[in-house]
């Protein structure tokens, strides 16, 4: 499931190749794909036409686009779910297999006329929501000036990544968790975007095993963490995202290679990148966590005694 990273990359692509466009017509070839649009596919497709995309906008793994032309302040909420992909292409250019809805945009010479949403299992979508306040009075995420955020993702917390990231506040709420460290940056009521392959690869950066109490965090502990997560995403996005197969792809089609350079990740079996010598000891472990899998070292990252799995 795309993370953070993989979110941000297709923001920046939106952000060169569409905003500021018209939607001069839209075309919903899978109802599923528009079915948290509470009016339906005809609704959608009439009321999106005729708006401008202002921003592309991201918090956590939310991306959306204020539109302008609206009787109210709304955005188009993109929900990319395990599998969904917006592709910028051209009219003539062959449909792909698991198009859902087509939004053909504004003639601007040298960019794409249709922007696309893929979506193989169909977890993903597209819907209206409106704009609400933003509790913190701050911007609603990266990619906006604009103090609101879409109603529909309201509830979910700032990322590591975001300007107006709070992290006294954050190192507050983590500790009154008292669960393990990897389920409570799994939360994205606690901070968002971070899923399970960047949480196995800035727990493994900050030396911290997956089942450390939060309650036990000190502050000099949260920042350390904090940093190792800007840190990984910051690297990620440099690599263009992660990518295992083609479900996860940028706004042109091309995937990610982050899944290169992961140190803990996938890499059960193998020696640790850091203290490994190819020995028993400093191997990647794998172990069966909230029905997925957590990768750590058992050199570097040792089990703490008061362990919350």
């Amino acid at each position: 499931m795309p993370e953070l990273p993989e979110v941000e990359v297709v923001r920046r692509g939106l952000e060169s190749w569409v905003c500021g466009r018209g939607i001069e017509s839209a075309q919903v070839h899978d109802p599923r794909s528009v079915r948290r649009h509470v009016g339906g596919p005809a609704d959608f497709e009439e009321t999106i036409t005729g708006t401008t995309i202002t921003e592309a906008v991201r918090r956590g793994k939310f991306l959306w686009m204020p539109l302008a032309g609206l009787p109210e302040n709304a955005a188009l909420v993109a929900h990319l779910g395990m599998s969904g992909q917006l592709l910028v292409e051209e009219s003539d250019a062959e449909r792909e297999k698991h198009l859902k809805v087509t939004l053909q945009l504004e003639a601007v010479s040298g960019k794409p006329a249709e922007l696309r949403f893929i979506d193989q299992r169909i977890f993903g979508g597209l819907f209206l929501s409106n704009l609400v306040s933003t509790s913190d009075g701050a911007p609603g995420g990266l990619g906006s000036i604009l103090t609101s955020i879409p109603e529909a993702a309201a509830h979910i917390a700032r990322d590591v990544l975001d300007p107006a990231f709070d992290i006294e506040l954050f190192h507050r709420r983590l500790r009154a968790r008292r669960t393990g460290i990897k389920r409570a940056i799994l939360d994205q009521n606690l901070v968002s975007g971070v899923g399970n392959i960047y949480a196995d690869e800035a727990l493994w950066q900050a030396r911290m095993h997956y089942a450390r109490p939060t309650d036990t965090m000190r502050r000099s502990d949260t920042e350390h963490l904090v940093q190792a997560l800007r840190a990984i995403m910051t690297r990620a996005l440099d690599a263009g995202g992660t990518s295992f197969d083609q479900l996860y792809v940028n706004v042109n089609g091309a995937s990610g290679y982050f899944s290169r350079s992961l140190n803990a990740y996938g890499r059960s079996g193998q020696p640790c990148t850091r203290c490994g010598d190819g020995g028993v000891a400093s191997q990647i472990r794998r172990d069966a966590f909230m029905g997925r899998s957590s990768y750590t070292c058992p050199t570097c990252q040792k089990v703490p005694r008061n362990a919350r799995f």
